[in-house]
C-alpha cells in the first residue's frame, strides 16, 4: 500500500493543524441520520447481513474523502492510499474483538471474506490489530439503541484515526433511517470533510448492489 507524506510547506491547513493539535481534546464529531431503506431491503431479500452492507458502504465513503485517509505523523501528516476498517464483533461471553475488512474488494468478495474473518475472530480474536493500527478506520455498532448523540472513549495522547459508529435503525414514514456518528481529529478534518463523507455515503447506498 502506498503511503505519501504531505508537504507541510504547501499544506493549506498548516495553521489549523498546529492549532488543534495543541488542544487537550482535539476531536470534532457529529451524528446524522442516513437513509438506508434500499440497502436493508436488499440485504433482507438476499438473506444477507445488513451490517456488512453498511460496513462496505461506510468504508468506501470514508476512503473517498482523502482527509479520512490522513494521519498525524510526528509534526507532519501521512496519507494512505486506502484504509481498511476495523470493526467490533460481539463474542459469546459479551465481550468484543476487533475484525478487519477491506472495502476495496468487490462487493461480493467483501461479503465472503469479511464473514470468514468474523467467524475466525469469534474463535480466537482479541483487541490486537493485524494491520498497522494507524492505517485503520475504527468502526463500531450499537444495534440495541437508536441514539441522537454519542460520546466515545479516546486515547491520550490523541490518535488521528476517524471513528465511525452507528446505532439501531428506525422507521420514519416509509423510510428506514440510521443514526451514524463520526469522530475525527480536528487537525486533519473539518465539518466540510465530515459533510463530504455523509454525502458520499448517501450516494454509495444508491449503487446497484444495494438496490
Amino acid at each position: 500500500m502506498y503511503i505519501q507524506k504531505v508537504d507541510m510547506e504547501t499544506y493549506p491547513r498548516k495553521a489549523h493543524f498546529d492549532y488543534f493539535r495543541a488542544m487537550g481534546y482535539p476531536y470534532v464529531g457529529l451524528t446524522s441520520n442516513v437513509d438506508i431503506t434500499q440497502a436493508v431491503g436488499k440485504a433482507k431479500v438476499k438473506g444477507q447481513s445488513s451490517f456488512l452492507y453498511l460496513l462496505y458502504a461506510v468504508g468506501n465513503a470514508a476512503n473517498s474523502v482523502k482527509e479520512f485517509r490522513q494521519r498525524i505523523d510526528g509534526d507532519g501528516i501521512v496519507e494512505y492510499e486506502f484504509c481498511k476498517t476495523s470493526h467490533t464483533v460481539m463474542k459469546a461471553d459479551g465481550t468484543y474483538a476487533y475484525c478487519e475488512a477491506d472495502p476495496t474488494l468487490s462487493f461480493e468478495e467483501f461479503l465472503e471474506e469479511t464473514a470468514r474473518n468474523q467467524e475466525q475472530v469469534l474463535i480466537s480474536g482479541g483487541l490486537e490489530e493485524e494491520s498497522d493500527a494507524n492505517s485503520l478506520l475504527f468502526i463500531s455498532c450499537l444495534p440495541w439503541v437508536s441514539y441522537t448523540s454519542l460520546i466515545q472513549p479516546v486515547p491520550f495522547p490523541a490518535d488521528s484515526n476517524p471513528r465511525i459508529t452507528w446505532g439501531k435503525y428506525f422507521t420514519e414514514k416509509d423510510r428506514i433511517m440510521l443514526p451514524v456518528s463520526v469522530l475525527a481529529h480536528h487537525s486533519l478534518i473539518d465539518g466540510k470533510q465530515i459533510a463530504d463523507f455523509y454525502e458520499s455515503l448517501s450516494r454509495g447506498l444508491e449503487k446497484e448492489f444495494f438496490i
